[in-house]
């Protein structure tokens, strides 16, 4: 048994996401399980949908039938989950749960840091970290959201682009 929270994938009816979301939500706050079990999502995203030449905005279930649940596992929290109403069972090996890793959480977009930068397009940054560490360049392309920065850097006496994670690179001054 694990004392730490781990993100755990629970397979559900198809269109009962948001119930078993709810009805868990509900189960945890009526049994004072808060610390046991302290985040259910239903990963979802925004689609602009074109019906009959109008655009509308549609929320979608990024896996639909999978609930996303942050706990530690014991032998209460899984009896708890696993007897909700519209819950199958958990993912994994003959009911019993394997935690996602930290980085298949942040591929699946289920828990999303937020990095803040101090620099913007234009500016010279220095790269802090891979095989160009201490290079320095200028940035060219900036997306947030996607976790990238395109910094042109000069190699061999060329202007060469390069892609980092926004947590590569510091602002040089």
């Amino acid at each position: 048994m694990s004392d730490e929270l781990k993100w755990y994938v629970v397979h559900t009816y198809s269109g009962y996401e948001n119930k078993v979301k709810s009805n868990l939500e509900k189960t945890v706050e009526n049994r004072g399980l808060q610390d046991l079990i302290c985040d259910v999502r239903v990963p979802t995203e925004t689609v602009t949908e074109i019906v009959e030449d109008k655009q509308k905005e549609v929320e979608r279930k990024i896996f639909p039938g999978y609930v996303f649940v942050k706990m530690v596992y014991t032998d209460d929290t899984w009896y708890v989950v696993r007897n909700i109403r519209g819950c199958t069972g958990f993912v994994g090996p003959s009911s019993k749960p394997v935690p996602l890793t930290d980085e298949e959480v942040r591929k699946m977009g289920v828990e999303s840091r937020v990095v803040e930068v101090s620099y913007a397009i234009g500016d010279s940054v220095r790269i802090i970290d891979g095989p160009l560490d201490n290079f320095i360049g200028t940035v060219e392309d900036l997306d947030v959201e996607r976790n990238f920065v395109k910094v042109i850097v000069s190699m061999f006496g060329r202007e060469t682009p390069v892609e980092l994670e926004l947590t590569q690179v510091e602002l040089y001054e």
